[in-house]
Protein backbone atom coordinates (compact mmCIF):
# COMPACT_ATOMS: atom_id res chain seq x y z
CA UNK A 1 0.00 0.00 0.00
CA UNK A 2 1.22 3.48 -0.86
CA UNK A 3 0.54 5.89 2.00
CA UNK A 4 0.35 9.64 1.65
CA UNK A 5 2.39 10.00 4.84
CA UNK A 6 4.47 7.87 7.16
CA UNK A 7 5.09 9.30 10.63
CA UNK A 8 8.11 7.89 12.44
CA UNK A 9 7.63 8.11 16.20
CA UNK A 10 4.69 8.60 18.57
CA UNK A 11 5.88 11.01 21.22
CA UNK A 12 4.14 14.38 21.57
CA UNK A 13 5.17 15.42 18.04
CA UNK A 14 4.20 12.13 16.43
CA UNK A 15 0.84 11.93 18.20
CA UNK A 16 -0.03 15.53 17.29
CA UNK A 17 0.93 14.83 13.69
CA UNK A 18 -1.21 11.69 13.61
CA UNK A 19 -4.26 13.55 14.93
CA UNK A 20 -3.89 16.39 12.45
CA UNK A 21 -3.18 14.04 9.54
CA UNK A 22 -6.40 12.21 10.35
CA UNK A 23 -8.34 15.46 10.48
CA UNK A 24 -6.98 16.36 7.03
CA UNK A 25 -7.91 12.90 5.67
CA UNK A 26 -4.29 12.14 4.83
CA UNK A 27 -3.76 8.39 4.41
CA UNK A 28 -1.21 7.88 7.17
CA UNK A 29 0.87 5.13 8.74
CA UNK A 30 2.51 5.71 12.12
CA UNK A 31 5.52 3.54 13.03
CA UNK A 32 6.72 3.58 16.63
CA UNK A 33 8.33 1.49 19.32
CA UNK A 34 5.86 2.86 21.88
CA UNK A 35 3.41 5.72 22.31
CA UNK A 36 4.38 8.54 24.62
CA UNK A 37 8.01 9.43 24.00
CA UNK A 38 10.31 11.04 26.55
CA UNK A 39 7.60 12.66 28.73
CA UNK A 40 6.56 9.21 29.96
CA UNK A 41 9.56 9.13 32.32
CA UNK A 42 8.64 12.41 34.05
CA UNK A 43 7.02 12.04 37.46
CA UNK A 44 5.63 15.56 37.31
CA UNK A 45 5.20 18.04 34.44
CA UNK A 46 4.27 21.60 35.40
CA UNK A 47 4.64 23.46 32.11
CA UNK A 48 2.29 21.63 29.73
CA UNK A 49 -0.35 24.17 28.83
CA UNK A 50 -3.79 23.37 30.28
CA UNK A 51 -2.52 21.32 33.21
CA UNK A 52 -1.15 22.82 36.41
CA UNK A 53 0.55 19.47 37.10
CA UNK A 54 0.42 16.11 35.35
CA UNK A 55 2.60 12.99 35.38
CA UNK A 56 4.25 11.65 32.25
CA UNK A 57 2.17 8.48 32.45
CA UNK A 58 -1.06 10.46 32.69
CA UNK A 59 -0.06 12.64 29.75
CA UNK A 60 0.80 9.56 27.69
CA UNK A 61 -2.68 8.14 28.37
CA UNK A 62 -4.32 11.39 27.27
CA UNK A 63 -2.24 11.46 24.07
CA UNK A 64 -3.03 7.83 23.26
CA UNK A 65 -6.75 8.17 23.98
CA UNK A 66 -6.99 11.22 21.71
CA UNK A 67 -5.04 9.52 18.93
CA UNK A 68 -7.14 6.36 19.04
CA UNK A 69 -10.40 8.29 19.36
CA UNK A 70 -9.50 10.39 16.31
CA UNK A 71 -8.85 7.24 14.29
CA UNK A 72 -8.03 7.35 10.59
CA UNK A 73 -4.33 6.53 11.11
CA UNK A 74 -2.81 3.08 10.73
CA UNK A 75 -0.69 2.49 13.82
CA UNK A 76 2.08 -0.10 14.16
CA UNK A 77 3.62 -0.31 17.63
CA UNK A 78 6.69 -2.21 18.75
CA UNK A 79 8.62 -1.47 15.58
CA UNK A 80 11.86 0.43 15.10
CA UNK A 81 12.59 2.17 11.82
CA UNK A 82 16.07 1.35 10.54
CA UNK A 83 16.25 3.09 7.17
CA UNK A 84 14.45 5.61 4.95
CA UNK A 85 15.25 5.70 1.23
CA UNK A 86 13.84 7.71 -1.67
CA UNK A 87 13.48 6.17 -5.11
CA UNK A 88 11.66 7.73 -8.04
CA UNK A 89 9.84 10.16 -5.76
CA UNK A 90 8.59 7.47 -3.36
CA UNK A 91 9.90 6.85 0.15
CA UNK A 92 10.68 3.32 1.29
CA UNK A 93 10.74 2.92 5.06
CA UNK A 94 12.27 -0.23 6.59
CA UNK A 95 11.11 -1.35 10.04
CA UNK A 96 11.63 -4.75 11.69
CA UNK A 97 12.16 -6.49 8.36
CA UNK A 98 9.09 -4.94 6.73
CA UNK A 99 9.04 -2.25 4.05
CA UNK A 100 6.47 0.50 3.76
CA UNK A 101 5.93 3.08 1.02
CA UNK A 102 4.75 6.67 1.18
CA UNK A 103 4.70 9.93 -0.74
CA UNK A 104 5.97 11.88 2.27
CA UNK A 105 7.67 11.21 5.61
CA UNK A 106 7.59 13.05 8.91
CA UNK A 107 10.47 12.11 11.21
CA UNK A 108 9.39 12.57 14.83
CA UNK A 109 11.69 9.96 16.33
CA UNK A 110 12.66 12.04 19.36
CA UNK A 111 15.82 11.40 21.33
CA UNK A 112 17.45 8.81 23.60
CA UNK A 113 19.31 9.16 26.92
CA UNK A 114 22.99 10.02 26.65
CA UNK A 115 25.48 7.70 28.31
CA UNK A 116 28.37 8.62 30.57
CA UNK A 117 30.82 6.34 28.75
CA UNK A 118 32.84 5.70 31.92
CA UNK A 119 34.35 2.56 33.38
CA UNK A 120 31.70 0.31 34.92
CA UNK A 121 28.70 1.85 33.20
CA UNK A 122 28.14 -1.02 30.78
CA UNK A 123 29.03 -3.68 33.36
CA UNK A 124 26.43 -2.48 35.85
CA UNK A 125 23.67 -1.47 33.41
CA UNK A 126 20.50 -2.79 35.02
CA UNK A 127 22.52 -3.77 38.11
CA UNK A 128 22.54 -0.38 39.74
CA UNK A 129 23.05 1.83 36.69
CA UNK A 130 19.69 3.07 35.41
CA UNK A 131 18.33 5.48 32.81
CA UNK A 132 14.64 5.53 33.78
CA UNK A 133 13.89 6.74 37.28
CA UNK A 134 10.14 6.31 37.03
CA UNK A 135 10.78 2.64 36.19
CA UNK A 136 13.54 1.84 38.66
CA UNK A 137 13.28 4.26 41.59
CA UNK A 138 11.39 1.68 43.73
CA UNK A 139 14.50 -0.53 43.62
CA UNK A 140 16.31 2.09 45.69
CA UNK A 141 14.15 1.82 48.81
CA UNK A 142 16.21 2.81 51.88
CA UNK A 143 19.36 3.03 49.76
CA UNK A 144 21.85 5.75 48.83
CA UNK A 145 21.85 6.76 45.19
CA UNK A 146 23.51 9.22 42.83
CA UNK A 147 21.78 11.18 40.09
CA UNK A 148 24.20 12.38 37.42
CA UNK A 149 22.91 15.56 35.85
CA UNK A 150 21.63 18.82 37.28
CA UNK A 151 19.09 19.75 34.63
CA UNK A 152 15.36 19.08 34.61
CA UNK A 153 15.90 15.43 33.68
CA UNK A 154 18.15 14.97 36.70
CA UNK A 155 15.69 16.59 39.07
CA UNK A 156 12.78 14.61 37.62
CA UNK A 157 14.80 11.59 38.76
CA UNK A 158 15.36 13.15 42.17
CA UNK A 159 11.62 13.64 42.62
CA UNK A 160 10.98 10.03 41.58
CA UNK A 161 13.56 8.84 44.12
CA UNK A 162 12.47 10.95 47.10
CA UNK A 163 9.79 8.50 48.32
CA UNK A 164 12.28 5.61 48.26
CA UNK A 165 15.95 6.53 48.65
CA UNK A 166 17.47 7.35 52.03
CA UNK A 167 20.09 9.64 50.48
CA UNK A 168 20.38 11.25 47.04
CA UNK A 169 23.57 12.79 45.66
CA UNK A 170 23.26 15.04 42.60
CA UNK A 171 26.43 15.37 40.53
CA UNK A 172 26.56 18.18 37.99
CA UNK A 173 29.52 18.64 35.62
CA UNK A 174 29.22 22.42 35.36
CA UNK A 175 29.24 25.00 38.14
CA UNK A 176 25.48 25.67 38.03
CA UNK A 177 22.27 23.64 38.21
CA UNK A 178 20.06 24.10 35.16
CA UNK A 179 16.88 22.57 36.59
CA UNK A 180 13.85 24.78 37.08
CA UNK A 181 13.74 26.45 40.51
CA UNK A 182 10.51 24.65 41.47
CA UNK A 183 12.24 21.26 41.20
CA UNK A 184 15.39 22.42 43.00
CA UNK A 185 13.29 23.79 45.85
CA UNK A 186 11.40 20.52 46.31
CA UNK A 187 14.69 18.63 46.41
CA UNK A 188 16.23 21.06 48.92
CA UNK A 189 13.19 20.96 51.19
CA UNK A 190 13.29 17.15 51.35
CA UNK A 191 16.46 17.14 53.45
CA UNK A 192 17.64 14.05 51.54
CA UNK A 193 19.51 15.68 48.67
CA UNK A 194 23.16 16.75 48.56
CA UNK A 195 24.49 18.51 45.46
CA UNK A 196 28.02 18.46 44.04
CA UNK A 197 28.74 20.84 41.16
CA UNK A 198 31.91 20.77 39.03
CA UNK A 199 31.83 16.97 39.40
CA UNK A 200 33.02 14.68 36.58
CA UNK A 201 32.11 11.02 37.02
CA UNK A 202 35.11 8.76 36.37
CA UNK A 203 34.12 5.25 37.42
CA UNK A 204 31.20 3.17 38.71
CA UNK A 205 32.30 0.24 40.85
CA UNK A 206 30.92 -2.81 42.62
CA UNK A 207 30.85 -6.60 42.58
CA UNK A 208 27.56 -8.06 41.42
CA UNK A 209 25.80 -4.73 41.95
CA UNK A 210 26.85 -1.09 42.17
CA UNK A 211 28.48 -0.17 45.45
CA UNK A 212 30.35 3.05 44.67
CA UNK A 213 31.15 5.91 42.33
CA UNK A 214 34.33 7.91 41.80
CA UNK A 215 34.26 11.46 40.54
CA UNK A 216 36.75 14.25 39.98
CA UNK A 217 36.18 17.48 41.84
CA UNK A 218 36.91 19.84 38.94
CA UNK A 219 37.61 22.70 41.32
CA UNK A 220 40.49 20.88 43.07
CA UNK A 221 41.25 18.04 40.58
CA UNK A 222 40.82 15.67 43.53
CA UNK A 223 39.32 12.21 42.97
CA UNK A 224 36.55 11.52 45.46
CA UNK A 225 34.40 8.47 46.12
CA UNK A 226 30.80 7.97 47.18
CA UNK A 227 29.47 4.76 48.69
CA UNK A 228 26.06 4.09 47.20
CA UNK A 229 23.74 1.48 45.73
CA UNK A 230 22.58 2.99 42.48
CA UNK A 231 23.39 5.54 39.77
CA UNK A 232 20.76 7.24 37.61
CA UNK A 233 22.23 8.78 34.47
CA UNK A 234 20.33 11.93 33.48
CA UNK A 235 22.73 13.99 31.36
CA UNK A 236 20.41 14.83 28.52
CA UNK A 237 19.46 13.20 25.26
CA UNK A 238 20.86 12.51 21.80
CA UNK A 239 18.53 12.95 18.80
CA UNK A 240 17.44 9.74 17.06
CA UNK A 241 18.40 11.07 13.65
CA UNK A 242 20.46 8.15 12.27
CA UNK A 243 17.52 7.04 10.11
CA UNK A 244 17.83 10.30 8.21
CA UNK A 245 21.55 9.93 7.55
CA UNK A 246 22.31 10.26 3.83
CA UNK A 247 18.77 11.49 3.17
CA UNK A 248 18.59 14.87 4.92
CA UNK A 249 21.04 17.42 6.26
CA UNK A 250 22.00 16.87 9.91
CA UNK A 251 23.89 19.40 12.02
CA UNK A 252 26.87 18.81 14.32
CA UNK A 253 24.55 18.18 17.26
CA UNK A 254 22.91 15.33 15.34
CA UNK A 255 19.67 17.19 14.72
CA UNK A 256 17.83 17.32 11.40
CA UNK A 257 18.03 20.78 9.84
CA UNK A 258 14.58 22.10 8.96
CA UNK A 259 12.91 25.20 7.54
CA UNK A 260 11.35 26.58 10.71
CA UNK A 261 8.40 28.05 8.84
CA UNK A 262 7.32 24.63 7.58
CA UNK A 263 9.51 21.98 9.34
CA UNK A 264 10.56 20.74 5.88
CA UNK A 265 13.98 19.05 5.74
CA UNK A 266 16.54 19.36 2.96
CA UNK A 267 15.13 16.40 1.01
CA UNK A 268 11.86 17.18 -0.76
CA UNK A 269 9.05 15.19 0.82
CA UNK A 270 10.65 14.89 4.27
CA UNK A 271 9.70 16.89 7.36
CA UNK A 272 10.94 16.66 10.96
CA UNK A 273 9.48 17.78 14.28
CA UNK A 274 10.18 17.42 17.98
CA UNK A 275 13.55 16.79 19.62
CA UNK A 276 15.02 15.25 16.46
CA UNK A 277 14.72 18.57 14.59
CA UNK A 278 17.11 21.49 15.08
CA UNK A 279 14.72 23.31 17.38
CA UNK A 280 16.36 25.64 19.88
CA UNK A 281 14.23 24.56 22.86
CA UNK A 282 13.14 20.97 23.53
CA UNK A 283 9.68 21.42 25.01
CA UNK A 284 6.50 19.32 24.72
CA UNK A 285 4.43 22.36 23.76
CA UNK A 286 6.90 23.31 21.03
CA UNK A 287 7.12 19.76 19.67
CA UNK A 288 3.35 19.60 19.32
CA UNK A 289 3.15 22.98 17.59
CA UNK A 290 5.96 22.12 15.18
CA UNK A 291 4.32 18.79 14.32
CA UNK A 292 1.00 20.49 13.59
CA UNK A 293 2.83 23.01 11.42
CA UNK A 294 4.54 20.18 9.54
CA UNK A 295 1.30 18.29 8.81
CA UNK A 296 -0.44 21.43 7.58
CA UNK A 297 2.47 21.99 5.20
CA UNK A 298 2.46 18.32 4.18
CA UNK A 299 -1.24 18.64 3.38
CA UNK A 300 -0.53 21.66 1.16
CA UNK A 301 2.31 19.77 -0.51
CA UNK A 302 0.18 16.71 -1.26
CA UNK A 303 -2.69 18.82 -2.62
CA UNK A 304 -0.33 20.51 -5.07
CA UNK A 305 1.06 17.26 -6.49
Amino acid sequence: MLYDLIIVGAGPAGVAAGIYASRKKIKTLMLTEAIGGQPVIASEINNFIGFKSISGIELKKIFEEHLRHQGGTDLKEGVGVSKIEKKDGIFFVSANGENFEAKTVLIASGSSPRRLNVLGEDKFAGKGVFYCSICDAPLMKDKAVAVVGGGNSGFYAVLDLLPYASKIYVLEYSDVLRADPIYREKARNSGKVEVFTMAAVKEISGNDFVSGLKYEDRKTNEIKELKLDGVFVEIGYSPNSAIGSGLVEINQAGKIIVNHQTQAASCEGVWAAGDVADVLYNQINIAIGDAVKAVLNINDYLNKK
